[in-house]
């Protein structure tokens, strides 16, 4: 299976609107990453110094490429069982990653006479590096993951083939500021200790050039003029003075100034204001375009390149005020943005694939978010080159329950700090400081998450970001702390965590709680249950047996927390909902709406908020984006990048011109995401009981909203007589010319779920009565037809069109129609772009969804379409 799930390569640009030439641009000028290594554990190796020789016998080694954890790279050679299938990496005996494994490559030096440097960073959790025999670098000095080196070993090397040897040391996230998985996932059973980024090896001559970067001023809110600052680090690594030319172009204007070096000195180059009329404003997807600028300098000596620097930027200006209710507001280039995103997750085993990870920023686009919270785990460049370039919005920071926070986290796991920690912690603050300050993906850094920094911590963060010339926000916690300088965080960290009824959202009356209101950083009602065919591929048939007839169980696939351990309280809900499972494939299609409906209700609350006088809801990162690996919680599609109820509940909150239920009113509002007035709108509202007879129909017209984010109720539904105690409600927006723009469909009760707000814990608050939603299992059987046809389309991939139309002749609508295009093995083609899914039709009623994938992921079958509903049975056409 890992050979399967990380062969998939990146989006076409029909699939990834503005993605074209989104790759990272490759190494700059004189440089070039290690492309992989040979690994073995130090218990094989008597003497240190021999494996960094030439010549090293390597004889029984295991190959891995340029970014490798150990475990990941065993389990590519063979080594273990699938880790994402069942409880295999369980059994994967951790006691043969106590010690430092080695990691060894050859290198070539054509001349040097130039000077040879070895760019060192992403090391779990730390590594002496040894080149040619010679220790280079001691574990002390290469500590952390995000701090970065630059490694002169021009006296180390020799023309011709030169080795390079890091022995890498135990990761343990307690100890070290490394990474951890929280209570995301089970951990792997070497805890990632590798290298997770690449070693780029750098040739130049006497000058080096380093850490070019563009300041960049806009004229907010006109954006009519932009002043662009660039600067760069010269630095003489010679034993004599030098004098050099820095010269280039900064967004194509020439810029040029010599700088006069004595030996092993380092000066800033600060090169005049170059001021740029109408520029090219960089906007986060759906707001305007993404264009980026080039930075290109050379550093000459003698009229010779010593080195170059290549670099993109944008421009944009990012503010984050607290507003008056004392949320954190984000403002994009002068214009009020409501943040809508999820917390990102890598690969459970740290394997990088830019194609992926561009697969699943386009899922963030599909889902209609604009942001994703990386806590920890920071990505490598080529994951903010693609943020840059498709719009997404990126919010990184440091992560909570580990070393990170065990200075402040009280009795929470995280050693507290040593003095040995401080100048870690400042230098990995350092060196993402000077990595991300050009991408204009990057919104802010959160220099806490669940805890705030001290003093004396925050001052090392603070000062290292001052001197990167740090362009965006800094916070100083996800959750509602303070820091002595920054203050307030502006954001809640409230829970829940597991789950809560739809109606939790929309709750303002309780301070300690997650309903909408301020900036809500991490939070959802828990698990997410995948489709039946990811959950075939992650477990066993005794595991799926376990998974719907016993939910207080254990489940591996959860988390390694005590806390998340089951499912117990969102199967106490699904059963009290919606009546007890009659099998698993009831559980599953079950769980399907739970997720919907309550995935849906986080974010619709949320958006309908944005704009409130008192206590707007300014943000919401849903928790989580995705999991790491085969998971039943926090995603809103799974490993294998599946969509479930999930995933089309927020895709459907989320359109940018969108009618919806609120809750709490029982009204239905209009929620207007675009950056334009939508005026001449009609709204209509039609309720119905279960045997499909219609109880209520209303119709709102000369409908106008305002476009950023605004919101207007278009009609109230109050209290209706003869309901029977399951109904559904169908809102239906429609254009100035009659065409439909949004279409929503609820299951609904006479009686609410009621909340036990006396008894809310920090994870969730207990339903003390549920709704009644059993009435869903008497809905009449319908009948739809399919009709599917697939055409080329660009740039190798394919696009099927389905028709689906209601045939029935009595009044029943065929409820929640799921879509999959699969190829000729029955196996769902991923990944996949729907413009809508999981869809409900009532008699008479059609409507075509088209679906783009890579043709190459058909694996030369035709495509079939198989179509599966709750009353409608399951078919398969081709499509």
């Amino acid at each position: 299976m890992p050979g399967r799930l990380f062969a998939v390569a990146a989006l076409t640009a029909a699939l990834i609107p503005g993605v074209a030439g989104a790759a990272s641009a490759g190494p700059e000028p004189g440089q070039a990453a290690i492309p992989g290594y040979l690994i073995q554990s130090s218990a094989k190796v008597p003497d240190d110094a021999s494996v960094s020789k030439p010549g090293f016998d390597a004889k029984g080694w295991y190959p891995v490429g340029s970014q490798s954890t150990v475990y990941a790279g065993l389990l590519a050679n063979g080594r273990y069982s699938d880790p994402f299938y069942s409880t295999n990496m369980k059994n994967v005996p951790a006691g043969d990653f106590k010690v430092p494994w080695w990691y060894r490559a050859d290198i070539k030096v054509a001349d040097p006479a130039q000077r040879t440097y070895l760019d060192v960073s992403g090391v779990l959790s730390k590594a002496d590096v040894w080149v040619n025999g010679t220790r280079v670098a001691t574990k002390d000095e290469v500590n952390g993951p995000y701090t970065r080196h630059d490694l002169d070993v021009t006296k180390q090397v020799h023309a011709g083939v030169n080795s390079v040897a890091f022995k890498v040391y135990p990761n343990d996230p307690n100890n070290d500021l490394s990474m951890g998985w929280i209570d995301w996932a089970q951990t792997p059973p070497d805890q990632n200790m590798g290298l997770a980024r690449e070693v780029v090896v750098r040739h130049s001559g006497p000058v080096a050039l380093r850490g070019a970067h563009v300041v960049t001023k806009l004229n907010v809110p006109a954006l009519d003029h932009a002043d662009l600052t660039a600067k760069a680090d010269v630095r003489n690594d010679s034993d004599a003075p030098v004098r050099t030319t820095v010269s280039g172009t900064v967004a194509g204007k020439p810029v040029s100034q010599d700088v006069s070096l004595a030996a092993h000195e380092k000066k800033t180059v600060t090169f005049p204001v170059i001021g740029i009329d109408q520029p090219p404003v960089w906007w986060p997807a759906g707001m305007g375009g993404q264009p980026m600028q080039q930075l290109d300098l050379t550093a000459s000596v003698g009229g010779t390149t010593s080195d170059a620097s290549h670099s993109s930027f944008g421009i944009r200006d990012v503010k984050a005020p607290l507003n008056s209710s004392g949320g954190r507001q984000y403002v994009v280039n002068g214009k009020p943005l409501m943040i809508k995103g999820g917390g990102w997750s890598p690969d459970l085993l740290l394997r990088w694939d830019a194609g992926r990870a561009a697969d699943k920023l386009a899922y963030v686009k599909n889902l209609g978010l604009n942001t994703v919270r990386l806590e920890g785990h920071i990505e490598p460049d080529a994951f903010f080159d693609l943020a840059d370039r498709m719009g997404v919005l990126t919010m990184p920071g440091w992560e909570c329950c580990d070393k990170w926070e065990g200075q402040v986290n009280g009795d929470e796991k995280g050693e507290p700090w040593t003095e040995a920690d401080y100048p870690i912690a400042r230098a990995s603050m350092t060196a993402e400081a000077q990595r991300l300050r050009d991408h204009p993906s990057v919104l802010s850094f959160h220099i806490g998450s669940d805890f705030a920094p001290d003093a004396r911590i925050e001052k090392g963060y603070l000062d290292a970001l001052s001197a990167a010339d740090w362009p965006a926000a800094v916070i100083s916690a996800a959750s509602a702390k303070a820091s002595p300088k920054l203050g307030p965080s502006g954001m809640k960290m409230n829970g829940p965590y597991d789950y809560v009824p739809p109606n939790y959202w929309y709750d303002k009356a309780h301070k300690d709680a997650g309903g909408a209101w301020n900036f809500n950083s991490e939070t959802s009602a828990g698990p997410d249950i995948p489709t039946m065919d990811t959950l075939k591929r992650m477990m066993t048939p005794a595991e799926l047996d376990t998974l719907w007839k016993n939910p207080a169980a254990p489940q591996y696939h959860r988390s390694e927390s005590e806390t998340f351990a089951n499912l117990k309280i969102f199967g106490d809900a699904l059963a009290g909902r919606y009546g007890k499972p009659a099998s698993l494939d009831d559980f599953v299609r079950k769980a399907q709406l739970a997720q919907y409906e309550n995935v849906r209700a986080e974010f619709e609350s949320h958006s309908r908020n944005f704009t409130d006088a008192k206590d707007p809801s300014t943000g919401l990162i849903y928790w989580m984006l995705n999991s790491g690996w085969t998971s039943l919680h926090w995603q809103l599609f799974d490993a294998y990048l599946d969509q479930n109820g999930s995933y089309f509940g927020a895709k459907k909150a989320n359109e940018p011109l969108h009618i919806q239920y609120s809750y709490d009113t029982r009204s239905a509002e209009v929620v207007n995401s675009t950056t334009t007035k939508a005026s001449g709108l009609t709204a209509t509202v039609e309720l119905y009981n279960t045997d499909g007879t219609k109880k209520f129909s209303k119709t709102k017209k000369d409908l106008s909203v305002n476009g950023g984010g605004a919101h207007a109720k278009a009609l109230d539904i109050g209290s209706v007589g003869g309901l029977s105690s399951t109904y559904l409600a169908k809102l239906v927006l429609t254009d100035s010319a009659g065409k439909e723009v949004s279409r929503n469909v609820y299951w609904l009760s006479t009686k609410d779920d009621k909340l036990d707000w006396s008894k809310s814990d920090w994870y969730y608050t207990p339903t003390s009565s549920y709704a009644d939603l059993s009435g869903l299992s008497k809905l009449g059987a319908a009948k739809v037809a399919t009709a599917a046809t697939s055409a080329p389309g660009p740039d190798g991939t394919t696009v099927t069109t389905v028709k689906l139309t209601n045939t029935s002749s009595g009044k029943t609508p065929a409820f929640m129609v799921d879509t999959h295009v699969v190829d000729s093995a029955g196996t769902p083609v991923l990944p996949v772009s729907w413009s809508d899914n999981q869809v409900s039709l009532w008699p008479g009623e059609s409507v075509t969804l088209t679906a783009a994938y890579r043709t190459a992921d058909l694996h030369g079958s035709a495509p079939s379409v198989r179509v599966a509903g709750w009353n409608t049975g399951t078919q398969t056409v081709r499509g």
